[in-house]
């Protein structure tokens, strides 16, 4: 199997594993997001800390200068996840996945800077018209009661599209992508420690199920998507990362009852139409 098909089954999966972490996170109910993020990255420790000892890698990085690289996709790993979270537990859920699904592109850009990968005018019009895709989704209106969510998820996208660029960069500087897990997971643990005891809500045990089984979903969605870009580019697979918006959606009308308007379903086609001809382009255009 070649590099671009292992890719293509670990972005599958990931999509899935996270569009069923956002539903256990929804279903938690009003828990304070950073408590959330705690149990979801608490069970990713415990499951990247197992894996890392079970095949024996080392928990330092091939140089130092590489924990430099860790840090920076931590950080902006978790400012994706917070603010993913806070998007899910205010947004219908298929909207809130949509607007993290601009991470691919936001990866795009990003990657142009950070490892030169190439961007010609057509693929950056491509992001232009998925940008502008993902404003049908937040509807920018003073009378638009979900704007603050919705921008606060286009920022989560943003995030997360910069801390994929740093995966790839790292996977080609040989760092252990189960690594890259562990300390993502532990960083954004000790950033949410703080407000978790400060500011905390008491868990019924469905409550705290919910987030385990949330959190277990996570790590396997997260492993996933580390996986799958350090086998390829984001313009080879990123287009398979929308089969989560089709997950999201379908939960969301089985446990929410939740059915998105015309608006942000036009936003959808938009976007993903988007993500199809970036990948029709990439595939006529090999780099």
């Amino acid at each position: 199997m070649s590099d671009r098909s292992r890719g293509i089954l670990c972005i599958l999966g990931a999509a899935l594993s996270f569009a069923l972490m956002n539903t256990f996170v929804h279903l938690s109910g009003g828990i304070p997001t950073m408590q959330k993020a705690f149990f979801r990255n608490f069970v990713a420790v415990i499951f990247s800390f197992l894996i890392l000892k079970r095949n024996r890698i080392s928990f330092q990085p091939p140089e130092k200068r590489h924990w430099l690289l860790l840090l920076a996709r931590a950080a902006f790993g978790t400012l994706g996840l917070l603010c993913n979270f806070y998007a899910v537990d205010h947004l219908n859920i298929s909207d809130a996945s949509m607007l993290n699904k601009m991470a691919p592109f936001f990866a795009i850009l990003v990657s142009y800077f950070l490892l030169r990968e190439s961007l010609n005018l057509f693929q950056g019009l491509i992001v232009i018209a998925a940008f502008l895709g993902s404003l049908l989704i937040i509807k920018p209106n003073p009378a638009n009661m979900a704007l603050i969510p919705s921008l606060v998820g286009l920022l989560g996208g943003f995030g997360a599209g910069v801390a994929y660029s740093f995966v790839r960069l790292m996977s080609k500087k040989g760092v252990n992508s189960n690594l890259i897990v562990f300390v993502f997971s532990a960083f954004s643990c000790l950033v949410c420690l703080p407000c978790f005891i400060a500011v905390h809500a008491p868990m019924t045990l469905p409550q705290l199920g919910c987030l385990l089984v949330a959190g277990t979903f996570g790590c396997s969605g997260q492993l996933c998507i580390t996986r799958a870009y350090s086998f390829a580019p984001a313009r080879d697979i990123s287009v398979y990362d929308y089969t989560q918006v089709i997950f999201s959606a379908l939960l969301g009308w089985m446990f929410f009852a939740q059915i998105p308007d015309g608006f942000s379903v036009l936003g959808y086609a938009v976007i993903c139409g988007a993500g199809v001809l970036m990948f029709l382009y990439q595939r006529r255009h090999p780099a």
